[in-house]
């Protein structure tokens, strides 16, 4: 959940550690600190953001030398305050750690080292595993990378860690379990790159090694970066990758908020999903992870769809079109639930997995337990390289770009329009789906990036009701069948960056509870389009009406029903049902976004979350 970045080589490091720092404060913002050295180690760390931390070192004029790292932080052990912040120092002095993860054992190993005179100044389990490496470097008379190797063997827990070792200034030790660590290769070995993900050097060189799960590397300047097992200290042979992220796809293109900027990305991020998957003219689907395991989907008794947040309520949606289209039972899980309750999976089981950022802990956890039992495991995520795409048997990148703001959107509609291909080429394959229905679902996908373009026009539209609900202190959203779970993200949305309460029901449940909450200060925003329902949940707003409740309602374009009865109306161009949830959503997101841009909100780094959730 913490962001970790490095830099060893020629240049000044503190230049190059600041703007990672910036791009990686997605996956934490509580707090910032940077460690340099040059003939010593100078330190500097805040609570707050990067920004305070460079406030912090403009007025110090010691940023200088070719080695350091920095830290940005969502806290875990220890509330976010200076003492807290990262870097951690050894009591020795000698050692310095940044930690993303967990250390679950930390209490013990600190009775331990507390016994061996060992004293702490931070709440941190981090500043536990910088004392501990120290003491088994002492105690064993090891060099840095051995001692780092032999900690972490006494670790339970989940780590990505950058460690440096005044004693021997040109090297650094990184290490992983859990946690997502890249580094970045510069010309001839000249130089290196550390970092959660490879925003922080994709200027400087598209040359990349992904540290696989208890790894270790041992960079040093001018010699290639030597990787070792954590568990037994074999010598591993990395494999160099090619980044194809590009530095304009991570910065914010003239936008205010990159949540801004990713939702009117989300026509293009649609068609590069589909783009070499879907041939509508000639009737071709092509996934290479769906065709190589073809048997496995077709044979399959049932399907579980495993996942958090904005990917689970993606999840939902392909429940609707797996059972719908292809006519294969489907149970969609919570993945921090999932791995608890000591669930029954077979070998006839397929688990598809979903996550953006292909780093989500509880999802990671899933995978492995599905595995175990013998289930083939189809992994969905956002990021190249990344965790869950090693991890699970096979599985297809959603091609979204890199999504900076913490709030979801072009993934959602991305995975659900991953999510749509394989449900249609399951359908048929298996015969459920008619060759003309095939056909038809095919060239109106095509068309879902052109009408999502015309939704968009709908901004100011949605820009005048926020102005109109944002002080409300509640809201219900409401919808049914394939936008019931886009109720549900549309609620998150709001609770994410407004911090409005608000709740998503499926419409007819309102009279289950809800209703007794509907008076003339609440509104209530109803998914009403003219598939599947329409008349029950007409019903429904009327429901509403009666109690004086405040209508805004997303409506298919012409109609004329709801139209009478709404405070406030919404258009979407008319499709297919199964692809509504692409269209209804985006006024969804924008809502939000528009509402917390009015409060004064920090849209793009909402208070409490982190984009990337690497710790259970």
């Amino acid at each position: 959940m913490c962001g970790i970045t490095g830099y060893i080589g020629y240049r000044e490091a503190y230049p190059i550690i600041i703007k990672g720092l910036q791009r990686l404060e997605y996956r934490g913002y509580d707090s910032a600190g940077i460690l340099l050295y040059n003939d010593d180690v100078f330190i500097s760390k805040t609570k707050g953001k990067v920004s305070d931390l460079e406030d912090l070192m403009n007025t110090d004029s010691s940023k200088q030398g070719n080695i350091g790292f920095g830290h940005t932080r969502w806290a875990t052990h220890g509330i976010p305050n200076n003492i807290n912040s990262h870097p951690h120092t050894s009591n020795s002095g000698n050692l310095v750690i940044i930690h993303n993860g967990i250390i679950e054992n930390y209490d013990a190993l600190k009775k331990e080292l507390i016994k061996r005179n060992y004293t702490f100044k931070s709440d941190t389990d981090t500043e536990v595993l910088v004392n501990l490496i120290e003491e088994v470097k002492k105690t064993n008379d090891c060099k840095l990378g051995k001692a780092v190797q032999i900690a972490l063997n006494e670790v339970i827990g989940a780590y990505a860690i950058c460690v440096f070792d005044k004693t021997k200034p040109n090297e650094l030790v990184v290490a992983r379990l859990g946690s997502p660590i890249a580094i970045g290769i510069g010309k001839e070995n000249k130089e290196f790159f550390v970092a959660s993900d490879a925003s922080p050097f994709i200027e400087y060189t598209k040359n990349a090694i992904y540290l696989e799960d208890e790894e270790m590397a041992i960079i040093t300047a001018n010699k290639e970066v030597e990787i070792r097992k954590i568990k037994d200290d074999s010598i591993i042979t990395p494999e160099i990758q090619q980044l194809k992220m590009n530095l304009e796809q991570i910065e914010k293109g003239g936008y205010d908020h990159f949540m801004l900027k990713e939702i009117y990305e989300q026509p293009h991020a649609i068609t590069d999903t589909y783009r070499g998957r879907l041939i509508a003219n000639q009737g071709i689907i092509r996934m290479a992870g769906v065709d190589d395991n073809m048997e496995k989907f077709l044979n399959a008794d049932r399907i579980i769809i495993v996942a958090c947040g904005t990917s689970w309520h993606a999840g939902l949606v392909a429940e609707y079109l797996f059972e719908d289209i292809a006519r294969i039972p489907v149970e969609v899980e919570y993945a921090s639930e999932f791995r608890y309750r000591n669930p029954i999976i077979t070998e006839k089981d397929v688990v598809i997995t979903i996550s953006q950022s292909g780093e989500t802990a509880d999802t990671l956890a899933a995978i492995k337990l599905a595995k175990s039992k013998g289930a083939f495991v189809f992994g969905i995520c956002n990021v190249v390289g990344s965790s869950i795409a090693r991890e699970a048997h096979a599985g297809a990148y959603t091609h979204a770009g890199p999504e900076i703001g913490v709030a979801s959107t072009k993934a959602f509609t991305t995975q659900i329009t991953l999510l749509s291909l394989i449900a249609l080429k399951l359908g048929k394959a298996k015969g459920s789906l008619s060759n003309a229905a095939y056909r038809n679902y095919l060239q109106e996908m095509e068309l879902i990036p052109k009408k999502v373009e015309r939704l968009l026009k709908e901004d100011e539209n949605v820009k005048y009701i926020s102005s109109i609900y944002k002080d409300v202190p509640n809201c219900l959203y409401l919808g049914r069948g394939y936008n019931f779970p886009v109720a549900l993200e549309g609620a998150l949305k709001l609770k994410e960056i407004s911090y409005i309460h608000a709740e998503g029901y499926p419409a007819a449940e309102m009279k289950h509870g809800p209703i007794a909450l509907i008076d003339e200060n609440m509104p209530v925003f109803v998914i009403a389009i003219n598939k599947g329902h329409y008349e029950k949940v007409v019903s429904n707003i009327q429901e509403i009406k009666s109690r004086k409740g405040k209508i805004i309602a997303i409506v298919t374009e012409g109609d004329i029903q709801v139209k009478k009865i709404a405070d406030h109306v919404i258009e979407i161009p008319e499709t297919e049902e199964a692809f509504t949830p692409l269209l209804t959503t985006i006024p969804l997101q924008l809502l939000s976004y528009h509402i917390a841009v009015m409060l004064n909100k920090n849209v793009d780094q909402p208070r409490n979350l982190a984009k990337s959730v690497t710790v259970e």
